[in-house]
């Protein structure tokens, strides 16, 4: 039975290496390859006011570098074209038709996109248009021939060995940019936004990124953002709390590019204005429940196809919404515990979206299949892919084999479930602890307990569908209340059950009380 002492100590050593526990610790910009040289460039087209456009991705990483790039460019006086593609109709990434569109140009900065935009690049140099490239995903083995490629992946990049997102990426380059043109400038006001893009971009909560989500959460509680203020108001809340990043800020950002248009985020983000704000914002809200919607009906379709048999899930359609594939992929891969391949096919082309679970590297396991597959990029644990119809089925089969070699501790956390806990520790010194090594995520999982021979004294049926219980549990007089979401398995009252859950503050109107999430009953 593991005691607070114990807890503490299984927590503490998840960080005992990292180098950059603090905001003063953060690595310099000289760290990254090229970004001088990009900011040298940059400096140029501001005293020379160059046209210059700013292309971004149409995600929640996408989208928050691209507002934190032209809050820069505002705060200096100096102005720039916002360009973030549009899922649907112009694909990801800069391409020739989006730079057609951008018209007469002197400088493009891509963010988070443009590590593999080999053709792009070769167009901005026929047309003389400079490319800066500032992303963080894999770089493939032929570069693009752009002026300047920041990204930390890169062979002779001095970067830490931490894997960041695309937004501290130009974050870094404004830090560059500062330091090369002697401005004054105020770095921290962007750390609020670099909190959501590393966590909804599932970046590993260690290290810088663990410095920065920390102090960022803290910004957005006292944060004069007038997209935060309207969040706040709109959902009635006086203080987020970190889940809140990942079940409700990142969705309704993200929602607009799933759905729609991601610059309407952009502009919900970027605007100073209340009015358009709430505007916007409603917008999104709007998107993120269609966007519900999809995902529900899609993910039903999905476990339709899925063979629980095999070690992978992969599963295809014919016109999937596109906008909805990853989520429904993070939700089977969560659900079965396997990675999980989700294909929407349209024409001659299958185009997947991929995630990961446990140690498992996704980007490792799809290069070992690459001779089947058009295109793919990503990081350890996103990915997206596309195959030829053609050779799905060579593909999903190839997949079968590789997953199938993975050793099964692989597709867990090795530090996920600490291990049995007796109830009576379970109290408002042991939220404490948990709270301090919070946020919980990729690389810090989030702790679960093993509960053994708990009383199951009361049950009730939760949720609009009553998919969700709420039991209230004992253990000599040590009483306890947990949830049991999307439940596959129904206690009877008077029963004795034994449990994997986390544990977690309960706030309700002001009395804050510990509660049980349950992830398993064990029968």
């Amino acid at each position: 039975m593991l005691n607070k002492a114990q807890i503490k100590q299984i927590l503490h050593q998840r960080f005992e290496n990292d180098i950059h526990v603090k905001l003063c610790d953060l690595p310099m910009p000289s760290c990254l390859k090229d970004v001088f040289k990009g900011a040298l460039r940059i400096k140029e087209a501001i005293e020379k006011n160059q046209k210059v456009a700013i292309v971004g991705d149409y995600d929640v990483d996408g989208v928050i570098s691209c507002v934190i790039f032209s809050e820069f460019f505002d705060d200096i006086g100096f102005d720039y074209i916002v360009k973030i593609p549009n899922r649907f109709k112009d694909g990801y990434g800069l391409n020739e038709e989006i730079i057609n569109e951008l018209g007469s140009i002197d400088l493009i900065i891509t963010v988070d996109n443009g590590i593999a935009a080999v053709e792009a690049a070769k167009m901005c140099k026929e047309k003389g248009i400079d490319l800066i490239i500032t992303d963080h995903h894999m770089p493939p083995a032929i570069l693009p021939d752009a002026y300047a490629i920041i990204n930390p992946k890169q062979q002779d990049c001095d970067f830490p060995n931490v894997e960041i997102c695309g937004a501290q990426v130009a974050w870094y380059l404004i830090g560059a940019i500062k330091e090369v043109c002697k401005i004054n400038y105020d770095m921290c006001k962007f750390i609020e936004l670099l909190a959501i893009a590393i966590i909804a971009d599932m970046m590993e909560l260690r290290d810088l990124n663990r410095a920065l989500v920390r102090k960022g959460i803290e910004c957005i509680n006292s944060s004069n953002r007038v997209a935060f203020k309207a969040i706040r108001k709109y959902f009635g809340k006086d203080k987020f709390e970190i889940d809140n990043i990942s079940f409700l800020i990142a969705p309704l950002i993200n929602s607009a590019g799933r759905m729609d248009d991601a610059i309407i985020s952009y502009k919900f983000l970027h605007s100073k204005n209340m009015d358009e704000v709430m505007d916007y914002l409603e917008q999104i809200v709007s998107y993120n429940n269609n966007r519900k919607d999809e995902e529900r009906e899609l993910f039903k379709q999905c476990l339709e196809q899925v063979d629980e048999n095999n070690s992978v899930i992969i599963v295809n359609g014919c016109n999937w919404h596109e906008g909805v594939l990853g989520i429904v992929a993070s939700r089977l891969a969560k659900h079965f515990n396997k990675p999980a391949f989700v294909f929407s096919q349209c024409e001659d082309r299958a185009k997947a979206s991929v995630r990961s679970v446990g140690q498992i590297d996704i980007l490792e396991v799809i290069e070992k299949a690459k001779e089947l597959v058009l295109s793919y990029g990503g990081h350890k644990g996103a990915a997206g892919v596309m195959v030829h119809v053609d050779q799905f089925e060579l593909f999903k089969n190839r997949l079968n084999e590789i997953c199938a070699q993975i050793p099964k501790e692989d597709f867990y956390s090795s530090d996920e479930v600490l291990g049995s806990i007796d109830p009576n520790e379970v109290d408002f010194e042991l939220l404490e602890i948990l709270e301090f090594f919070e946020p919980f995520g990729h690389k810090n999982p989030r702790p679960y307990f093993k509960f053994n021979q708990l009383f199951v004294k009361n049950k009730k049926y939760i949720g609009k569908d009553e998919k969700h219980i709420k039991l209230i549990l004992t253990y000599d007089n040590k009483t306890l209340e947990a949830l049991f979401f999307n439940y596959d398995y129904e206690p009877n009252i008077g029963e004795n059950i034994s449990l994997i859950a986390s544990i977690s503050k309960n706030n309700f109107r002001g009395l804050i009380t510990p509660q049980l999430t349950i992830k398993e009953i064990i029968k």
